[in-house]
């Protein structure tokens, strides 16, 4: 059974960094699906290689259009920046550590991304997209700043409120209660003789 401690060493409840982790591999696979299967088009476009040059391209579509079109960029990846840091976090990390949290989560983010766009580069249909990695990476790290410090604080008032309530009840856990051991009789006689060194 794992103990929740309200230091900075606590660690997410197993069942939920279980539920992550499938998370993270079923959000994977779809967007994998979504990503690298084959489209029937009758042209494909030039690779994009210049940054913001997509969106600025997607804002000439209208306002509409080109809010579609950078918000499903934006939220593809983003559920990575939540469930990344469920699958391996902390319940209270120190302030470095959560920045450190936060810088990780978007290297992994921005290197799906880009593993996405090398491999889009022989799925027939497909077209490179810098602006895409840019996209994905800021979503990766939106939801991270919006989702997780939340989530971690609940997580730990929740696990703070268990272990109030299990003190209250005078319960200590798995502590082994050890009864008293009286001594042997022949331990008084065997002090008593004289030790040669």
């Amino acid at each position: 059974m794992q103990r929740h401690q309200a230091g900075g060493n606590a660690a997410i409840p197993l069942r939920l960094r279980v539920l992550g982790g499938v998370l993270l591999a079923a959000h994977l696979l779809i967007v994998g699906w979504l990503t690298l299967r084959p489209l029937d088009v009758p042209w494909a476009l030039a690779p994009n290689l210049t940054p913001l040059a997509g969106i600025r391209a997607d804002l000439a579509y209208g306002p509409l259009e080109a809010a579609w079109r950078i918000s499903s960029a934006t939220a593809l990846l983003a559920p990575l920046g939540v469930l990344l840091p469920l699958v391996s976090g902390r319940l209270a990390p120190s302030p470095l550590a959560a920045w450190s949290s936060l810088a990780r989560t978007t290297a992994a983010g921005t290197l799906a991304s880009l593993v996405i766009e090398l491999l889009q580069t022989a799925v027939p249909g497909q077209v490179v997209d810098v602006d895409s990695v840019l996209l994905n990476t800021a979503g990766v790290a939106l939801a991270h700043l919006v989702v997780v410090p939340a989530m971690r604080a609940r997580l730990r008032r929740r696990a703070e409120k268990e272990g109030a309530g299990s003190r209250a009840s005078g319960s200590q856990g798995s502590t082994p209660m050890i009864p008293r051991v009286r001594l042997d009789p022949w331990t008084e006689v065997l002090s008593a003789v004289p030790r040669e060194y």
